[in-house]
């Protein structure tokens, strides 16, 4: 597995995502209420999700990549109302077996895979069958302006060198019906202003067919 290393935005993000919170929060509850049965988390982060699991989980295994984000999870998992277990571990390979989950969850990770068609892959390959994907991603806009902007920043690598290899012009939705999920469940929203490259967003659920 190759090394992940973004150091200056891990710290930047981790001191300014308790700020978004406000924002963001409500649609981190949105996209895991309900869960129940044994979770998968790919790119954890600093572990933000953590503490909104209901207690119906009776575990969520956590995968981030990035040590200093590793960290700052493994403290977040010690007060979490659930049980969650923090691993070294990229989205593509995934290192689980084959039909070990009940729920994939996926925040805010799908623009910043290197493979993201591999990696919605094995999100799929270890969902047991009836699972689930909960989601909360931001997606290539429908307006086709701003679209453009969203592929220029990402062809000439200046968002995603900024943003710890963050794109903002993939189409998220239809990569996912590609991988063979339904869309059981989608709703888009804006976080902070409408002139971020990385907006919209979309939260929601989807189900391997």
């Amino acid at each position: 597995m190759a090394a992940v290393r973004h150091p200056i935005f891990a710290r930047l993000f981790d001191r300014f995502s308790q700020g978004m919170e406000q924002e963001v929060g409500p649609y981190r509850d949105e996209m895991l209420a309900g869960l129940s049965g044994r979770v998968l988390e790919i790119g954890a982060g600093n572990g933000m999700n953590f503490a909104r699991y209901p207690a119906t989980v009776d575990e969520v295994v956590a995968l981030e990549p990035e040590p200093y984000l590793r960290e700052k999870a493994e403290a977040a998992a010690r007060s979490a109302p659930v049980r969650v277990t923090v691993r070294d571990g990229v989205a593509h390979p995934l290192p689980l077996e084959d039909d070990s989950f009940d729920v994939a969850v996926a925040s805010l990770v799908l623009c910043s895979v290197p493979e993201p068609d591999d990696a919605i892959a094995e999100l799929r390959r270890v969902l047991r069958p009836g699972g689930e994907l909960r989601f909360l991603e931001h997606v290539r806009s429908s307006r086709p302006r701003k679209a453009r902007v969203q592929q220029v920043l990402d062809g000439a690598g200046v968002w995603p060198w900024l943003i710890g290899g963050c794109h903002t012009a993939r189409d998220t939705l239809a990569a996912l019906e590609h991988a063979g999920f339904t869309l059981e469940r989608v709703r888009r929203v804006d976080v902070g202003a409408a002139a971020n490259p990385a907006n919209p967003h979309v939260v929601g659920v989807a189900v391997p067919r």
